[in-house]
């Protein structure tokens, strides 16, 4: 059935096949970068009490994920004071965002012109028929149209077929990446608090 849906039909598998690449990139990258903050900063928390600060970079270090990249500029910077802890989050939030959302451009593409491809298809199926029948003169028969309308078919329902996961997947994605950038900004919070906390001396 593949066979029959001509040139633009191996277009369509080429850009399913990159999709699906772009999707389970991205959601092996979302799967590492979501961790458990609370249960993260508890352990940077109880490290930083003790004064380790090389222990505390340790643990980022071996955290994979935007917060603990987060995390460990903040306790980088702590010597900065409140304000510059907080510009540095922010300028290294700046540059995390960006890294989460790469590559879902070209899945939202693919997404719009899947559609597309399959109605290219559609339209060059009917071409070839026409073409066909022209050729035939009053002898065409049905055999003749079969193949054209094949083409048609077969690449209409492949675009179809190709946009409706990609939609859901991008969708999916999306919804991933807001979360982990909510949880981004809530324990940037909590990193802010905690490193001025503990790194500010007492006051008699």
């Amino acid at each position: 059935m593949l066979t029959s849906g001509g040139p633009m039909i191996w277009v369509i598998l080429i850009a399913a096949a990159i999709a699906a690449a772009v999707f389970f990139e991205r959601w092996l990258l979302y799967h590492r970068a979501q961790i458990n903050s609370t249960e993260f900063l508890n352990g940077v928390r109880n490290v930083l009490k003790r004064e380790n600060i090389v222990e505390a970079v340790s643990i980022c270090d071996a955290t994979p994920g935007p917060i603990a990249r987060l995390v460990k500029v903040a306790i980088l910077n702590r010597d900065r004071g409140r304000e510059g802890v907080r510009e540095a989050l922010e300028e290294a939030g700046l540059l995390e965002v960006p890294q989460l959302e790469e590559r879902l451009n070209l899945l939202a593409t693919i997404t719009q012109i899947a559609p597309l491809m399959g109605l290219l298809g559609t339209v060059l199926g009917f071409i070839k028929m026409f073409y066909g029948l022209q050729a035939a003169g009053p002898y065409a028969h049905v055999g003749e149209m079969a193949e054209g309308i094949w083409e048609a078919l077969v690449c209409t329902a492949a675009g179809l077929a190709l946009a409706i996961p990609c939609y859901a997947g991008y969708n999916y994605l999306v919804n991933r990446v807001n979360s982990i950038v909510l949880d981004m900004e809530q324990s940037a919070t909590d990193i802010l608090n905690m490193v001025t906390e503990e790194m500010e001396p007492e006051r008699p």
